[in-house]
């Protein structure tokens, strides 16, 4: 199954699990070019659950990680969707300019998104740790 995109966001992450679990358990499935679990592993917020992103080198391995949705990970069923297109913070970017104004330590990610009305929007999302 071949994807447009090389992200998946892994949602349904349990608090307990960590940047290094996620790392390896996609790790096996395709080289990881970059992962980013929020909150992060030092956050000092109270967490209730974690959001993954991660960037495969090969655009391949998107299909096959949407596999491991439904598989309990410590002890949560995880949840894995391909994302559109994601803008990691340091992308050359206009959405650079915006984060320039946000809070330390936060971060925008931002994918196309086909509405009802079958027109593509961009969506961007602010999360703040």
């Amino acid at each position: 199954m071949t994807s447009s995109t090389s992200v998946i966001q892994v949602t349904n992450v349990s608090p307990s699990s960590t940047a290094e679990q996620m790392r390896t358990l996609f790790g096996f499935i395709g080289t990881i070019d970059e992962l980013r679990l929020f909150p992060p592993d030092d956050s000092p917020l109270p967490v209730t659950s974690r959001v993954c992103f991660v960037k495969f080198h090969e655009p391949e391995s998107v299909g096959v990680s949407q596999h491991l949705t439904n598989t309990v990970f410590v002890d949560r069923a995880l949840i894995v969707v391909p994302f559109a297109e994601v803008l990691f913070p340091g992308s050359a970017s206009p959405v650079n300019q915006a984060q320039q104004t946000m809070p330390p330590n936060s971060f925008v990610f931002c994918s196309l998104s086909l509405s009802y009305s079958l027109s593509l929007s961009r969506m961007c999302v602010c999360v703040c740790v």
